[in-house]
């Protein structure tokens, strides 16, 4: 969970600026009673209100009403042992000492959900009208706990006591979706990392994971599909694939790792910008493209600037055409709205950019030129600290409403610190393709 003077920054290598235009904003609240969830009472008497943290991500098909959207929570709410001195007090730190990578689970029976949201733009308000758990193939509600992996580096979940909590072969950690026309979904989730096929109840058909971390997902109730390059389970920790998109013509998936992988380790993903975006054949269920998706320095977010390339991150991706895509890059109080195309970008799959032995690896190849890789080419539509002050922080999800607005919706990991959902209206900045939003 969750700042350096503040300084002008040129736009990096393969990013273009686009003229600066004022944004058409409103902002919603949400007016919805459902949204304060629970009270949750911490080791020495605090109390907390815990809110629904519906907005790790968004997406509206073009057939569906102008003004409703899927929204989707992530994994519940959890925070590190670093942040919960001042979550929880001093007293937090004495139940991390001898558990390596735990991490706080205060709530570990909440189950991930889909959203069905409405949006009264006249009224300036939201309110959830439906709600989909994720469930197993059989049926079972899910967790948001840490699968029993042994190929990716992970965390140990614990409670309010200090206590281990069992791991979940079935948990997932949702924040990416689409729904499809024939009303199942597909999410992205970055514990994994994998790529998961719902029903249109939520149930967990089959899910996606990296070639080597079959054996981790033998006792889960999905049928499990380890055809993912294994190089993804160098994710790092809480940074696996975030975003999600579908083609217009719903043939195509797209999906992009959150941060460049720790290939060959943890010192590398912290200075490195080069993350890898992936695209899969529906019908056959194959990958068919794996592309570089180079990050903006860090100084360029004006909002909260630093020194440290893993502050931005990729929250989330939409269609805006045929392999032409919207990308959200942010950090925690900016947000950047990317257009790319992967025409002209190199396709690196099943290439030595894939191999584990490659040395130096494309994450240690900041500067690409030598390399037979061209990553994609950005242009910059939407930086909320120069075109829509009112945007909320920690913005994770962007869907396109039926006259092509962009509705950007917040991730408030469930009010622990104090925030709220809100959902900004954006008109006029970017321009999809009408079958992305008509429905004509």
């Amino acid at each position: 969970m969750k700042k350096s003077s503040r300084l002008a920054v040129l736009a990096l290598t393969c990013s273009i600026s686009a003229p600066a235009v004022a944004a058409d904003l409103q902002v919603l609240k949400a007016d919805d009673p459902t949204q304060d969830w629970k009270v949750v009472e911490y080791p020495g008497g605090k109390q907390a209100t815990y809110t629904v943290g519906i907005g790790s991500a968004a997406f509206r098909a073009p057939g569906d009403p102008a003004d409703m959207i899927w929204t989707m929570s992530d994994r519940g709410p959890n925070f590190t042992c670093d942040d919960a001195r001042d979550i929880m007090g001093e007293a937090s730190q004495a139940m991390c000492k001898g558990i390596k990578n735990s991490r706080f689970y205060p709530t570990p029976d909440y189950t991930p959900s889909i959203y069905h949201v409405q949006l009264d733009r006249q009224a300036g308000t939201f309110a959830v009208k439906d709600v989909i758990a994720i469930k197993t193939r059989s049926g079972k509600p899910v967790s948001g706990l840490i699968n029993p992996q042994t190929a990716a580096i992970t965390d140990q979940p614990i409670d309010l006591k200090g206590n281990k909590l069992p791991l979940d072969p079935d948990a997932v950690d949702s924040e990416g979706l689409v729904r499809l026309s024939d009303g199942t979904f597909w999410i992205s989730e970055e514990m994994g990392p994998s790529i998961i096929h719902l029903t249109a109840d939520g149930r967990m058909v089959k899910r996606f994971v990296p070639a080597d971390a079959a054996g981790d997902y033998a006792k889960t109730d999905a049928e499990i599909s380890a055809t993912l390059p294994a190089i993804l389970s160098k994710r790092q920790p809480n940074r696996g694939t975030e975003a999600l998109a579908v083609s217009p013509d719903g043939k195509f998936l797209y999906f992009m790792v959150q941060n460049p992988l720790a290939n060959p380790d943890a010192d590398v993903y912290k200075k490195a910008r080069n993350t890898r975006i992936f695209k899969m054949d529906r019908a056959t269920e194959t990958l068919v493209g794996e592309y570089v998706y180079q990050l903006d320095d860090p100084m360029s977010f004006e909002a909260d600037p630093s020194r440290k390339q893993n502050n931005p991150r990729v929250s989330e991706m939409s269609a805006l055409g045929p392999d032409r895509l919207l990308v959200l890059e942010r950090t925690d109080k900016d947000t950047k709205l990317h257009e790319i195309a992967l025409d002209g970008a190199t396709n690196i799959l099943a290439t030595p950019w894939d191999d584990l032995a490659t040395s130096p690896s494309l994450e240690q190849r900041n500067d690409l030129s030598g390399t037979d890789v061209k990553p994609v080419t950005k242009t910059l539509r939407y930086d909320s600290f120069k075109d829509g002050k009112g945007v909320p922080d920690k913005t994770e999800g962007v869907a396109f409403l039926g006259d092509g607005s962009m509705a950007l919706i917040n991730d408030n990991d469930f009010g622990i610190t104090g925030e709220v959902t809100r959902i900004a209206i954006v008109k006029g900045l970017v321009t999809p393709d009408p079958d992305v939003y008509s429905g004509k």
